[in-house]
């Protein structure tokens, strides 16, 4: 059967190939795209469907884009790391604030993002065209699946190359927004609609891919509880804290233990250090992250782009490279880090040298740690702080939660949950639960704070006040050369 696909160009994926290189093992965690099919065949037959949507999680998994890179990023412009081998390959510049518009981060991830973007559109393009070849819920998944990875990619890049949706409601310039399959040069010219336009996007995508996601499936693939987590961290990005209730209330039970009742088990693990083995995915009856990328030895990050690498240790057979340790003047100057601290978080760093260092990822070379995307601990932490207000005792009861499950005897001062306290110790504790996980320059931006200065032996990072230069990135150089409508941050 000849599949109903326009054939511009003889090789599905031609566009950007060099971020489609990804080299996999045949199970599904691990499985490579056909991306060197021709178009004519990419579609033709259920596995080879089934290859193309594998493939877009391959690209979202780049090192350059969530295999690595861009959770690193996004904490080491925060105030909790500070660099101990600096190295512009490794962030030196991301973390000082010292960026250009040809910075290989800037570059690099621009082009890894829109490399997942466009597969995902070619994907659910070749889905409906061959939607024959599949049965109609099988189809309706996968185009389902593409939809949140698209949400995931946009929502990723508005948070480093625009200004934050509360400067003013989304009116800011946001990114180009290809929906479309590009399989030549020809569409490359594409004006930035606004912040607000992404996230209408965005949320249309995951909107329409909840009810047709599989009710429950690996952590490695994405659930409709996925999604449904997913749109808690965006409408709290957006500041809607109603609708971060709404979708909360999905997957989030009214009283404690919290856990979802319908579709994938989310519920806290009972001990957080459970979550940082290297492979953890949870089971059939229980776990904690809606969504993780997988890693294995033929399908790691690649080189300087692995958590491990950057923030492990590398004494006793660990491999870190040591390349951030944890600044005592960040969060790790939290009394729940202190030397008497029964916090079990506190496990989750280790000393070498004058340095303490995160060990959440811990897996020596090639560094093959599962990375989590989004996990249950924060869906509480989110719902906790949309409700501070409106319901402070369901707060309090989810931020006691998370403590707890770190430190079961724990008992927060009372000034701490006080109404004109309560959500800055909420904001206190999303730092300390999820350290190291790509949320701290979210979280700044979000608020309309700015990014305090820090120093340390090899260097320091001034202060950059809320939406002043630096405090987003530029856009990459490559898309100024090659798109005629950009315009430049």
């Amino acid at each position: 059967m000849k599949i109903k696909i326009n054939n511009k160009v003889k090789y599905l994926f031609l566009v950007a190939p060099f971020f489609f290189a990804t080299s996999c093992k045949k199970d599904f965690l691990n499985a490579a795209p056909d991306t060197a099919l021709p178009i004519e065949d990419a579609f033709s037959n259920p596995s080879r469907i089934l290859s193309q949507v594998n493939g877009i999680y391959a690209g979202v998994k780049n090192g350059q884009f969530y295999g690595g890179r861009f959770l690193i990023y996004n904490d080491i412009r925060g105030e909790d790391f500070i660099v101990n081998k600096p190295n512009g390959v490794t962030g030196l510049d991301t973390w000082r604030f010292n960026l250009t518009s040809n910075t290989n981060e800037v570059v690099n991830l621009w082009g890894a993002v829109y490399a997942a973007i466009n597969r995902a559109n070619l994907v659910i393009e070749g889905v409906n065209a061959n939607a024959s070849l599949l049965t109609p819920a099988v189809a309706k998944q996968y185009i389902a699946e593409a939809k949140f990875l698209r949400a995931l990619c946009y929502y990723s890049l508005l948070q480093l190359y625009a200004k934050p949706y509360i400067t003013d409601n989304g009116a800011s310039l946001g990114v180009p927004l290809r929906l479309k399959g590009e399989k030549d040069l020809t569409g490359n010219d594409l004006k930035r609609s606004t912040v607000a336009e992404v996230y209408t996007q965005i949320l249309k995508d995951l909107n329409e891919a909840e009810p047709d996601l599989a009710l429950t499936l690996t952590a490695t693939r994405a659930s409709r509880n996925t999604a449904i987590a997913f749109k808690t961290r965006v409408y709290l990005s957006m500041g809607n804290l109603p609708a971060v209730v709404t979708e909360a209330n999905k997957i989030v039970s009214a009283t404690a233990p919290f856990q979802a009742t319908t579709g994938a088990p989310l519920k806290l693990e009972s001990n957080v250090s459970t979550l940082f083995g290297g492979s953890y995915t949870g089971n059939a009856t229980a776990t904690e992250v809606a969504l993780t990328l997988p890693m294995a030895d033929l399908d790691a990050p690649g080189t300087q782009n692995q958590l491990a690498y950057y923030y492990n240790v590398f004494p006793n057979g660990a491999g870190g490279n040591e390349e951030y340790f944890l600044n005592p003047t960040g969060i790790f100057g939290n009394a729940a880090f202190a030397a008497a601290s029964t916090d079990a978080r506190k496990g989750l760093t280790a000393v070498s040298g004058a340095n303490t260092y995160l060990t959440k990822f811990k897996r020596p070379s090639p560094y093959t740690d599962y990375v989590p995307v989004i996990r249950y601990a924060e869906v509480l932490l989110n719902l906790a702080e949309a409700t501070v207000v409106t319901d402070p005792v369901r707060s309090i009861a989810l931020l006691t939660a998370v403590r707890q499950r770190a430190n079961p005897g724990y008992v927060f001062p009372a000034a701490d949950l006080l109404p004109a306290n309560l959500k800055n110790t909420i904001l206190t504790e999303r730092r300390i639960e999820l350290l190291g996980e790509g949320l701290r320059s979210p979280d700044v931006m979000r608020l309309g704070a700015g990014f305090v200065a820090k120093s340390g032996a090899q260097g320091s990072a001034p202060a950059i006040p809320f939406n002043t230069a630096g405090y987003i990135w530029p856009i990459s150089a490559n898309e100024v050369q090659n798109n005629k409508l950009i315009v430049q941050n």
